[in-house]
């Protein structure tokens, strides 16, 4: 099976022939032609093409091609889960999705800018996805210094030095306005894409990516804006008469099922077994 698409590859053009070779078609071959000949060289070559817009294996809302053909294949493998969400947010530039995104993009971009070949810069790039799929596997919950008396001691010098710095220093400006930013949003039901946030704040994506954390109860950006959206639902729950359908919807979440997961995540209950227990203790304090 042969597969195209347009030159100079960096995330998605690597990251999907390694998924492709790896679990869909072992002799898989790829070609990387420019852009304007990816359609005419497909007919030609009788190649499937991929990464670029109006085909079947492309980008779909707000997932990238990777994420299509783990679900058009139906690969339930964990490591290539924990990998979908790392290659998306390097590929759509949304380093919070994985804090390893940006990670990803910059060796990506790097071996892009040392090779010009695409046929060798695909060959060191399986590479890179190989030992990402190893780590995905083996090592994900494993943490650089856990196994060093020395070097967790000297972690947690660091992190003490870092807590201290972090009492006496001011806090920037742009928190106050972000904080502003995400509240709207939230009241107001938007999509949050931390390019444009960014983008309105003056501030460089990744820079934000990386300071949001010390400002924001050392949390990423997706795990604060998560934990405001079930703040919000709790609210809803307890005061108000809005379906958990309907809740699920003005908290942000694209499905019912989505919000039950993130719902029993936060707070150990699903929407339901919760709201069922506060109508119970409001009809308890009513009755004393």
């Amino acid at each position: 099976m042969k597969w195209i698409t347009r030159e100079r590859p960096k995330i998605d053009r690597i990251a999907c022939p390694w998924l492709i070779q790896k679990f869909v078609d072992t002799e898989a071959e790829f070609i990387y032609v420019p852009f304007d000949q990816v359609m005419a060289k497909s007919k030609e070559l009788d190649a499937i093409p991929f990464d670029i817009p109006g085909v079947e294996f492309t980008h779909y809302n707000d997932e990238c091609t990777f994420d299509y053909i783990v679900k058009k294949y139906q690969i339930k493998d964990p490591a290539v889960l924990i990998m979908s969400k790392i290659v998306r947010g390097a590929d759509t530039d949304k380093h919070d999705i994985a804090k390893e995104s940006a990670g990803l993009w910059a060796i990506s971009a790097g071996l892009s800018h040392n090779i010009t070949n695409d046929s060798e810069l695909l060959k060191n790039g399986i590479v890179i996805y190989d030992a990402l799929y190893s780590w995905a596997t083996h090592l994900y919950n494993q943490n650089h210094l856990q196994n060093s008396p020395f070097e967790n001691l000297l972690h947690e010098v660091y992190n003490k030095f870092l807590s201290e710095k972090k009492s006496n220093q001011k806090t920037p400006s742009w928190v106050k306005d972000l904080k502003e930013i995400i509240q709207d949003q939230i009241d107001a039901q938007f999509t949050f894409d931390l390019k444009k946030i960014s983008n309105d704040l003056e501030l460089n994506p990744s820079y934000l990516s990386r300071e949001f954390s010390k400002y924001f109860e050392d949390l990423n950006f997706g795990e604060y804006v998560r934990k405001l959206r079930i703040e919000k639902a709790i609210n809803l729950i307890q005061h108000s008469t809005y379906t958990l359908t309907e809740i699920a919807y003005m908290t942000g979440f694209s499905d019912q099922s989505h919000f039950t997961r993130i719902f029993k995540l936060h707070t150990g209950k699903n929407p339901s077994s919760y709201r069922k227990n506060a109508r119970k203790s409001n009809s308890d304090t009513k009755g004393k």
